[in-house]
């Protein structure tokens, strides 16, 4: 019963965090130029959005291993890396937490679980965390979808993967994949911006 009770109250406390209001961290709304990054990818290497010449945009993720939504979201990320790399718009994953706070978010635990899930896309950590307040990321996963312009990399998509974190199959809008399709057929983008669920990014 007690068991019954703890997993009970641990299920409300992450609704409460997934839908709990966030400060405004001024970071970049749609139409907004985003600049470059150089991050540490889990296999040691410096990445940076200018090193993918034949990109056409990115689809820029902030996950992490420790949230439980980030986790169900994990398969759907990889499924966006297959469908859209080659496309031109590649997944590129920034954990953006503080490890001092979540010690199983550290770069040999990004190793492991990039491992064993067989990561297609690079998994970079935000060490001082200067990355993730400049896009406005709030949870994870947040998902900024940029366009390659003469501008810039312009951000045209903020917010959720798609409507239902819970359940995959019983998804009825695919957000990201509107995003990116409607920019590949240059056409207009319904919803840029939606509401990101998941856990607050750890400071």
């Amino acid at each position: 019963m007690k068991t019954i009770k703890h997993m009970s109250a641990l299920l409300v406390l992450l609704v409460l965090s997934a839908f709990a209001p966030v400060k405004d961290t001024g970071g970049y709304k749609v139409g907004d130029i985003a600049t470059d990054f150089k991050l540490k990818n889990v296999d040691g290497k410096m990445v940076s959005l200018k090193d993918y010449k034949d990109a056409k945009g990115y689809i820029v993720i902030f996950t992490c291993n420790t949230c439980p939504y980030a986790v169900a979201y994990e398969d759907r990320i990889i499924d966006l890396d297959k469908k859209y790399a080659a496309k031109g718009y590649p997944v590129v994953a920034i954990m953006p937490n503080n490890v001092k706070v979540k010690p199983a978010d550290n770069l040999d635990a990004m190793k492991v679980r990039a491992e064993e899930k067989g990561f297609t896309f690079p998994y970079l950590i935000d060490a001082d965390q200067t990355i993730y307040p400049q896009y406005g990321a709030t949870k994870t996963p947040h998902v900024f979808v940029l366009q390659k312009t003469k501008k810039g990399n312009e951000v045209k998509y903020i917010g959720a993967i798609d409507d239902n974190f819970e359940d995959p199959s019983a998804v009825n809008t695919k957000y990201v994949e509107n995003a990116v399709d409607a920019l590949l057929e240059d056409k207009a983008i319904k919803e840029t911006e939606t509401k990101a669920i998941g856990c607050s990014i750890k400071v």
